[in-house]
């Protein structure tokens, strides 16, 4: 590929795509905050999640929407990342902790301020799978979380 982004992974695809068609260069991501990283990580979790639940099956929305949010709750994430932890390489427990121990401007609505912070945690983890084109890696995390704390 030529970006240094691994080779066959479909988030590296993507991720070359939206540079591609959007004009955007390849940034460093050892400057981007924490935080940055979750707001990504965010929305291809949820990506994820509602890719999941939807080829498991055709369903009416509002299922879709409820077996959703019991994905996505800080609740359930922090437990995925629990149940993850010790998968993780070095670098990946590095961009966890970053993200659990940044401190963001945001309060938890419905949960506990450490669940809150292991979310932030688990979405930094997977904004920067996603934007080193390790979508892949991030999906096995998620599956094997999901599979530990069912």
């Amino acid at each position: 590929m030529g970006s240094g982004m691994p080779e066959n992974d479909p988030g590296a695809e993507l991720l070359e795509l939206v540079k591609r068609v959007f004009g955007a260069e390849a940034q460093d991501l050892r400057t981007y905050s924490p935080l940055t990283l979750a707001y990504i990580g965010d929305a291809v979790y949820e990506l994820l999640v509602r890719s999941f639940l939807v080829c498991g099956g055709n369903a009416p929305v509002n299922e879709l929407n409820r077996r959703a949010s019991s994905y996505e709750r800080a609740t359930r994430q922090a437990k995925v990342a629990g149940a993850i932890l010790e998968e993780l390489s070095e670098e990946e427990t590095t961009v966890y902790r970053r993200g659990r121990n940044a401190h963001s401007a945001t309060r938890a609505k419905n949960a506990a301020m450490g669940d809150y912070r292991r979310a932030t945690g688990l979405e930094a983890l997977v904004g920067y799978l996603y934007l080193t084109g390790r979508l892949s890696r991030a999906a096995e995390l998620l599956r094997r979380g999901f599979e530990q704390t069912e």
